[in-house]
């Protein structure tokens, strides 16, 4: 299998987000992570972190999955910058941000994103977090929850055993990591494979969220998946169900890449949420409705 192929067969069914489309904005001059003007770098625990900034208002921040970048994001931060001031960024690893490390983790690149927002003086924020990014959002969550309005999650997972994920998922990654490392052994250069290689170890090895500490989330949360998503729906509902404050949202006949391929209900589904005050009805009210 060709370099290209197989990193691109990671990238679409594994728990990752890739930009998989073309994405045609009525702002021809912005280039969603690619953008001259406004594009910026920010040194954060030694690497440094690029990021962008568009519209204004409440800070909404927006974070991408594995393997993925600003661009993966275009839909929501087009919809979304004309009612906040939204705020993204390539995390450590991916797009133009620094690597500075020979094993990424999640607890890692978490701390990165909080010193970002700390450096642009965002004290509390709204939070969307897609695939790897949603556990990003989950572990912000868990030990910076000052900081945090609400969040929204799709498609996260606690831990990256076949109770979370589906046991197709496990073939394909034995397959992506034997290439990879082929690839390293013959010093092949057609790719960073070095990066790919941590990329996978991220997904196979990582998370690792105790429920309990999921249970510490006392914030509103949104918990997002698609009903033909990699994760399997009872670990998302397992997500829910560990939240106090939560409400769960499973997509009819959307993947992992509802973001992109269902933009427009899904940007809605989260505009609702953010916009909206948290309601969750009552033991009484349930008992009233009878």
């Amino acid at each position: 299998m060709r370099a290209r192929h197989i990193v691109k067969l990671i990238a679409i069914l594994v728990v990752m987000a890739l930009p998989l489309y073309s994405y045609a904005s009525d702002k021809p001059d912005a280039i969603f992570g690619n953008n001259a003007a406004v594009g910026k770098y920010a040194h954060v625990n030694g690497i440094k972190m690029y990021y962008e900034i568009y519209g204004s208002g409440a800070p909404l921040v927006l974070i991408h999955g594995n393997g993925d970048s600003i661009a993966g994001l275009a839909a929501q931060i087009d919809y979304f910058s004309k009612y906040y001031k939204v705020i993204v960024a390539d995390s450590r690893g991916h797009g133009k941000s620094g690597l500075g490390t020979d094993q990424l983790t999640y607890p890692q690149m978490m701390e990165d994103w909080h010193e970002l927002l700390t450096q642009l003086n965002v004290n509390k924020a709204k939070i969307f977090g897609w695939s790897d990014g949603g556990i990003l959002g989950l572990l912000m969550a868990i030990k910076y929850p000052e900081n945090i309005d609400k969040l929204a999650i799709m498609g996260a997972n606690l831990r990256p055993d076949e109770t979370a994920v589906y046991s197709w998922v496990q073939p394909i990654l034995t397959q992506a990591r034997a290439h990879v490392e082929e690839m390293i052994a013959q010093k092949d250069t057609s790719n960073d494979w070095g990066l790919q290689r941590q990329l996978l170890n991220l997904l196979t090895t990582q998370p690792d969220i105790n429920v309990k500490s999921l249970q510490k989330i006392k914030l509103p949360v949104l918990v997002v998946a698609g009903d033909r998503d990699v994760i399997k729906e009872e670990h998302t509902l397992e997500i829910f169900q560990n939240l106090e404050n939560a409400h769960l949202a499973i997509l009819p006949g959307n993947t992992h890449f509802a973001p992109v391929n269902d933009s427009v209900k899904f940007n809605a589904l989260l505009s609702d949420f953010f916009k909206n005050p948290f309601t969750k009805p009552s033991t009484e009210d349930l008992m009233a409705d009878h």
